[in-house]
């Protein structure tokens, strides 16, 4: 009996780990833009070991206006001096495809660790996957993501995608 409830007790902690966040909204005071988030109150969503992330679309009103997304990539403990002001993080789908963003670095020379990539497609991105991340300093950094973390980021973000 013991042994069912501790395997129990490790199921349940291990779908709250990666279980997918609940989608904040938000509307500015002009009521003319809403904002779409995942929960990252008390923890950002985990895309590989030592990254995370968190997906915002900004939803503006008006027919000539389109939604505009942006994902967030957390490198927790990195920082690295590079010998020029930027530094390239890449996004690298299964089909070949390099998303990537190019973010300036601070004036003391170090990368912050955080870096906004625009998703310019989110529907192509939610029917492709993300086969790693490769942060480009003065040495390639490379995050594999598990197939586990894929699915959650695609829940995250069709719940995005989705949200009203």
């Amino acid at each position: 009996m013991k042994k069912v409830l501790v395997m129990f007790v490790f199921l349940v902690a291990g779908l709250q780990v990666n279980a997918q966040a609940r989608v904040l909204k938000s509307v500015n005071e002009a009521g003319d833009v809403a904002t779409f988030e995942l929960d990252c109150t008390t923890k950002f969503q985990t895309l590989a070991k030592g990254l995370r992330y968190n997906i915002t679309r900004h939803e503006f009103k008006g027919p000539e206006l389109k939604n505009i997304y942006r994902l967030l990539l957390v490198m927790d403990g990195f920082y690295s001096k590079t010998l020029n002001s930027e530094m390239t993080i890449s996004a690298v789908l299964t089909d070949g495809t390099v998303i990537d963003a190019r973010p300036t670095i601070e004036e003391d020379g170090f990368f912050d660790g955080a870096c906004t990539l625009k998703i310019k497609d989110p529907k192509a991105l939610l029917a492709a996957n993300i086969a790693k991340v490769i942060v480009h300093g003065d040495k390639d950094v490379v995050y594999t993501l598990t197939e586990q973390n894929k699915a959650v980021f695609k829940k995250n973000l069709n719940n995005i995608i989705t949200a009203k």
